[in-house]
């Protein structure tokens, strides 16, 4: 069982993740709305694998990024976000994240794009 946690300053999109997953496989243990908050739920429940966001107040998806691969080199990092924007994601991969996900996306997409992160 993967340890799951959502960052994501919107409340829909949070929603939308926590009813894709597969349960049989992921447990949600936290949810963030800011890279700060991301980062204290981090060090409190140490989940495997992470939807991240990149545009949140306070601190950005890639900053946030940066911190948590600095606490925890294999976490598995999924962006989820809405820049059609690819160097972001790029940036992000060469930060630690581990996937890419562009909103908006489908349930089954998700799912995919979460199992894909499981299987390296």
């Amino acid at each position: 069982m993967h340890k799951l946690m959502i960052v994501d300053d919107s409340n829909i999109i949070r929603n939308r993740i926590q009813r894709a997953y597969d349960s049989g496989q992921f447990m949600l243990v936290a949810t963030a709305t800011s890279g700060v908050q991301a980062i204290e739920k981090f060090n409190i429940h140490r989940p495997d694998v992470i939807t991240m966001d990149l545009t949140m107040p306070q601190m950005d998806g890639l900053e946030c990024i940066e911190k948590i691969i600095e606490i925890d080199p294999d976490v598995r990092i999924l962006v989820v976000s809405a820049l059609s924007d690819k160097a972001t994601g790029i940036e992000a991969l060469s930060l630690g994240a581990s996937g890419f996900l562009c909103k908006p996306f489908s349930e089954e997409e998700l799912v995919e794009s979460l199992y894909e992160l499981m299987q390296d």
